[in-house]
């Protein structure tokens, strides 16, 4: 997937609503320094000088949907005590609905404290139940999924083993999603996956494969075999393999395969890097995008997750700076019109002056580069507005444009003058000049400043309009002319 079409995937999620349904947990971190053993055993000791609480569990794939702005509800069963309240609190400040959070008495609520030290994991404390829920509280939560489920795009099941989850209460949820078409995507636990038979897709690692399929994974050959059994024996659409440093593999009910490489770029603390897989895997779904694109954008956001220290999230700009930190190419500069909007905002309060200009560019040709060099010289950045391929025929006729969007959009960033690049669909720049909000408005000297469309917005906020001279003779229309010429029998 490209830069563009990831901004416009990532400026969808405000509008996709998502069931996280499974074991919520609160990470603390102590943060010291350690410079001594201890007199009382030969033990590290740590003078602890920073104290974090993270969600966890659940709550970290919760936390990067937030992060990444779609709207959360969340089903689990937490104890009735001081940490379960603290965790639902921490969740309601987020936004998350917590209406489906039960709080259970006598349940311990699941902390687990690390202890680090030169940004060294130490020790890791535990203290949680592991018990399984009881049955009015598994009836409790069944009625909530019920009517949950109705509503959502997409279930996302987090499954650490500690109860929340027995196998009667995922069969409701998997059939739930079956009948309303609502993909089901769980990230297992522990070594028999028959509770998740007909789930959407399951992302397991490939310790958790191989156990789960008793193959040993040695080897491309046994990697391949624990997939597709698991694929097949389980009834899943699909089976997403995280494999560490060596990526993603996905495995299809119909046989095929893909096999993403890693897309880290320094690995220092790998936890949470599940998570955020279950997370863009379910919103790529929800929204609509194959399973391998949203598998490539859960590969990109694991790669960044990863770089990180502890149970994190990622970012859209994050996630956009590594797709373009892979296409070393114009894709950088090709954007969707309110991204650019809030880039091109982050510029101008750096004191940029901003230039736009807008055409067809059909057949670029040397008259063109000379029009977008002069116009890169009136400021700081060059926008350059590009008519669709749809607008370009409802202007210029069914035989034009003669170069697709595409191809014109990533000739055009090429060029060094120009650094921003935006398609757009309507019949006149107007609506993106007033998104854009440019503090030059250029056009060819052919115009009258009278009549060139955004003249008036512009100059509203203090811009002006500038005319600039084309290369006599060179136009489009003369190259079409020429070659219809020289090639006419």
């Amino acid at each position: 997937m490209n830069r563009l079409a990831a901004e416009a995937f990532l400026g969808s999620l405000d509008r996709i609503e998502v069931l996280v349904v499974g074991d919520l947990m609160l990470d603390e971190y102590l943060w010291g320094r350690t410079e001594r053993i201890s007199p009382e055993a030969p033990v590290q000791v740590v003078d602890v000088v920073r104290e974090e609480l993270r969600l966890g569990g659940a709550g970290n794939v919760i936390n990067n949907l937030v992060a990444l702005g779609a709207r959360v509800r969340v089903a689990s069963v937490l104890g009735d005590d001081d940490d379960g309240r603290l965790l639902r609190r921490l969740l309601a400040e987020r936004g998350v609905d917590c209406s489906g959070i039960i709080l259970a008495p006598g349940r311990t609520t699941s902390r687990k404290t690390r202890v680090l030290a030169s940004s060294q994991q130490i020790v890791r404390i535990d203290r949680e139940t592991r018990a399984a829920i009881l049955p009015e509280q598994e009836r409790e939560l069944a009625a909530f999924l019920a009517g949950a489920a109705a509503t959502c795009r997409v279930i996302l099941v987090s499954d650490y083993l500690k109860g929340v989850l027995p196998e009667s209460l995922l069969g409701e949820l998997i059939a739930h999603g079956r009948r309303r078409n609502i993909p089901v995507v769980i990230d297992p636990k522990g070594n028999d996956y028959r509770k998740y038979r007909g789930a959407t897709v399951l992302t397991p690692n490939r310790k958790e494969a191989q156990a789960a399929s008793g193959v040993p994974i040695v080897d491309e050959a046994s990697l391949r075999q624990a997939g597709q059994t698991l694929c097949r024996d389980l009834d899943l659409e699909s089976l997403v393999l995280t494999r560490s440093e060596e990526g993603m593999s996905l495995f299809y009910r119909d046989g095929r395969e893909l096999h993403l490489p890693t897309q880290a770029r320094e690995v220092f603390d790998v936890s949470g890097a599940g998570d955020t897989v279950l997370a863009l895997i379910g919103l790529g779904l929800a929204a609509g995008l194959p399973l391998a694109d949203a598998a490539q954008l859960s590969n990109v956001a694991a790669g960044v997750v990863v770089g990180k220290v502890g149970t994190s999230t990622v970012a859209a700009d994050e996630i956009l700076d590594a797709i373009g930190r892979q296409h070393r190419d114009p894709d950088g500069k090709l954007h969707e019109r309110l991204t650019l909007a809030r880039l091109l905002d982050a510029r101008r309060a750096q004191g940029k002056t901003i230039v736009f200009t807008n055409g067809c560019f059909d057949l670029l040709h040397v008259g063109h580069v000379k029009y977008l060099q002069a116009a890169r010289k009136l400021g700081d950045l060059l926008v350059l507005g590009l008519n669709s391929d749809a607008s370009i025929r409802r202007l210029k006729g069914e035989k034009r444009p003669l170069i697709g969007e595409d191809e014109r959009a990533h000739i055009l960033a090429a060029l060094d003058c120009i650094d921003f690049v935006v398609i757009f669909d309507e019949d006149t720049p107007l609506e993106l000049i007033g998104t854009l909000r440019p503090d030059i408005l250029v056009k060819g000297a052919d115009y009258t400043p009278e009549g060139v469309v955004g003249k008036d917005l512009v100059e509203s906020w203090g811009g002006r309009v500038e005319l600039i001279d084309f290369v006599d003779g060179k136009s489009t229309t003369n190259i079409i002319d020429k070659i219809l010429q020289s090639y006419q029998p």
